[in-house]
């Protein structure tokens, strides 16, 4: 079975930062699953590094107030064509990240502070369908 991961969760260096977040239990899954790295804000054209981005409702905005919604929405609509393609169920997704984080994503304020909601892709994936967790459920 296809699945699709945060390719973030694998060491691509992807993240705003310009770094990747390798998590072996996610990387172990390689042994049940194929697994389809993707990284949503990359598929939306955002450049890496970036400045970080959380959802002030509904809006994907930097702390300038730059809004990068269009480029998040991008990068779902991409993310669910490949999971659609590659005939994916499931989807492990980095956690509280405006585009990937399911459950609880940060609250817009740059603080940490952490509230209920999904990332853009998250809420893209689930509404189509596709099983989304996190690295922590794993």
């Amino acid at each position: 079975m296809n699945i699709l991961v945060s390719a973030c969760l694998l060491g691509v260096d992807c993240r705003y930062c310009g770094t990747g977040l390798f998590n072996e239990a996610v990387y172990q899954l390689k042994g049940q699953y194929n697994l389809i790295p993707v990284c949503p804000e990359q598929l939306g054209g955002l450049t890496t590094p970036r400045n970080p981005v959380e959802l002030v409702n509904g809006q994907a905005v930097d702390q300038n107030q730059n809004d990068f919604t269009d480029k998040f929405e991008k990068g779902a609509r991409e993310t669910l064509k490949i999971a659609k393609l590659l005939d994916c169920k499931m989807a492990v997704l980095k956690s509280c990240s405006p585009s990937c984080g399911y459950g609880k994503i940060y609250d817009g304020t740059f603080s940490g502070n952490l509230i209920d909601g999904n990332g853009k892709t998250a809420a893209l994936l689930a509404e189509n369908g596709i099983k989304v967790i996190t690295e922590k459920d794993i």
